[in-house]
């Protein structure tokens, strides 16, 4: 069994020292920290909300209103994070230490973009709304738990690489 040290060592650090002190210079990175875990928690409730609608018929608007405060959390973390990559990384997106959640990302939004369009045309019923609503929280989880393993990667590398 390999250890902590040398399977961090196997891998590419996260950020180079130089990234590594923008990101911690930056107000981004506090204005990550703190929106992340509220649209977390936007998430739970809604999707007990949302879940509660489905199983009962009812408390749609409840639910429907929930699902829009996830997705201005959503736009406003994706916002912010591309502002924090640009001073981060020098890109605004796909920056090579976070393609594939940014990738991710656009499915994620998407998806709840798609939720949007359902609700004010009313080209969906609401049922079909909450399924759609379903799809885009089961999109975020993912994405999420992606920038979990990238937030304990980075810890990995500060514990190997002070």
């Amino acid at each position: 069994m390999q250890s902590l040290r040398s399977q961090s060592i196997a891998r590419k650090p996260l950020y180079t020292a130089q990234e590594r002190a923008r990101r911690d210079a930056t107000v981004w990175t506090l204005v990550q920290g703190v929106l992340a875990p509220l649209q977390f928690l936007a998430f739970a409730v809604s999707l007990v909300l949302v879940l509660r609608y489905l199983l009962t018929g009812s408390g749609y608007e409840a639910a429907t209103v929930s699902i829009l405060i996830k997705t201005v959390f959503l736009y406003a973390i994706m916002v912010t994070g591309a502002i924090w990559e640009k001073v981060v990384f020098g890109q605004y997106l796909l920056a090579p230490a976070f393609f594939w959640e940014d990738v991710f990302s656009f499915a994620v939004i998407a998806l709840h973009t798609a939720y949007l369009f359902g609700l004010m045309t009313g080209f969906l019923t609401p049922n079909e709304l909450m399924y759609l609503a379903l799809a885009a929280y089961a999109t975020y989880a993912i994405n999420a738990a992606q920038f979990i393993l990238k937030l304990r990667a980075a810890r990995l590398d500060m514990a190997v690489r002070p």
